[in-house]
């Protein structure tokens, strides 16, 4: 708790530099982090790929012609600073304001994020943005560094083991085959090679599992949100301590973003990175979107036994625990999950439910203490448990970067610069996240994503 608040003091003065001097600029720091790509489109002459309003098209010759802009991004957490960085990495010309009306974090759910990452996904798109992630993590020292800060963001690649009973064992081959065609590195594991990799596991009731090898595990996912806000506020975005109470709309554009106090500012494109909070920003733009804040619990536990390979676990009974340091945190969905609950731990659940899905299946953890616990809330997309991605429908200059249902800290770095791209460029032009896309829920198009954790 004492590193928080150093952590809030020390970020915070960055937050009070932007407000004296929001005209610093630097130049672009290299060359652009070469991502994964599975599909390159480029635009044909003179036209749009999509309709998003893009800050440069291609003339009759092919040739890019450069538009003004001020992209003004509602949200300060992970996914708003990762657009803020990635904006002003590929195009330093680029006027960037970031509103975000807490600078401390301090109940932002990046903050609270356990901050894991996974190529094991059931849909293809999420394998893709995950292996992008991780490269991208690996090298988020050299990436986010700045003069001589350069963040640690603990990166630990211990992997997932995810368990099933008998009647689980299908979708969990059926996400294998998928996650082996998409070049994830992962394992099938039968009872007793179960048994033998882990011997602290009580595997009587199950009859499969799958192990990440490689590409998986937890890092300190603070670190990496305040990496990126001082990196892209180095490279010149301008954040403001302020909340947003509606939108400026002319016509089939944004033109200015309104503020509690008042005050406006005039835009050529408004992103919405406002996490839980998402649906009431989609509100303003005429948008019902599907996005709930869903209060999660995280548990923090002892025990006195060494384990030692211990993975991200995550049950059948739908509880997940990882080690964290010489402890343990875990969490559990919760039976009453309705929207925008107070965040407050839910010391009961731990009681009645997960100590003892805990102890059953790591016999170990009947001597397990309760530490203490945080609540921080999912950004639940109701409708298909996936991002939400792109423009919107009729305003061709108001994007969306929602719904990521517990795995948003851990696609930030690929789904920021996505977001960027289709507005720099009018398209994806790294990664095609066009399954994403805002259109798939007007159209009644789900792309369900089944294994999703808490």
């Amino acid at each position: 708790m004492i590193l928080m608040e150093i952590r809030i003091l020390r970020d915070g003065l960055d937050h009070i530099l932007d407000a004296v001097n929001d005209q610093y600029r630097v130049g672009s720091d290299g060359d652009v982090a070469k991502v994964r790509t599975t599909s390159h489109i480029r635009p044909p002459a003179g036209a749009y790929i999509i309709e998003s309003g893009a800050l440069n098209h291609s003339d009759d010759k092919g040739e890019t012609i450069r538009l003004s802009g001020h992209v003004v991004v509602i949200g300060g957490g992970v996914m708003g600073s990762a657009l803020a960085y990635w904006l002003t990495r590929l195009d330093p010309s680029v006027r960037v304001t970031v509103v975000e009306r807490d600078p401390s974090y301090e109940y932002a759910s990046s903050a609270l994020s356990a901050a894991s990452i996974r190529q094991q996904f059931s849909t293809p798109v999420n394998i893709r943005i995950s292996q992008a992630s991780i490269a991208f993590l690996r090298n988020a020292a050299d990436e986010l560094g700045c003069n001589d800060e350069v963040p640690d963001i603990t990166l630990r690649e211990h992997g997932y083991l995810y368990l099933a009973a008998a009647d689980g064992a299908a979708q969990l081959r059926a996400a294998h085959t998928v996650q082996k065609a998409c070049g994830a590195d992962v394992l099938l594991l039968n009872i007793a090679e179960l048994g033998k990799r882990f011997g602290w596991l009580n595997t009587t009731d199950l009859s499969l599992g799958s192990l990440g090898l490689s590409g998986e595990g937890w890092f300190d996912g603070y670190a990496l949100l305040m990496a990126f806000a001082r990196k892209a506020r180095r490279q010149g975005a301008r954040y403001v301590k302020e909340e947003v109470s509606g939108l400026d709309i002319v016509g089939n554009r944004v033109g200015a973003v309104v503020l509690s106090d008042g005050s406006r500012i005039d835009c050529s494109h408004v992103v919405n990175a406002a996490g839980p909070w998402a649906r009431h920003i989609a509100a303003m733009a005429g948008v019902d979107l599907p996005v709930h804040a869903r209060r999660r619990t995280v548990y923090v536990i002892s025990c006195p036994t060494a384990m030692t390979p211990f993975p991200l676990l995550i049950d059948p009974t739908g509880f997940w625990i990882r080690p964290d340091g010489e402890k343990f945190i875990a969490g559990l969905s919760p039976l009453d999950d309705a929207d925008d609950q107070p965040l407050q731990p839910d010391y009961d659940a731990f009681e009645t439910s997960l100590w003892p899905a805990l102890a059953h299946r790591i016999p170990a953890f009947e001597a397990a203490k309760l530490e203490r616990a945080w609540a921080g809330y999912f950004e639940m997309n109701t409708f298909d448990h996936n991002a939400v991605l792109g423009p919107h429908e009729s305003l061709e200059n108001f994007f969306f970067m929602n719904g990521f249902s517990g795995h948003g800290m851990q696609q930030s770095p690929v789904i920021g610069r996505a977001i960027a791209e289709l507005i720099l460029h009018g398209r994806f032009a790294t990664l095609d996240l066009s399954d994403l896309l805002l259109a798939r829920i007007a159209q009644n198009r789900p792309l369900h994503e089944a294994n999703v954790i808490g």
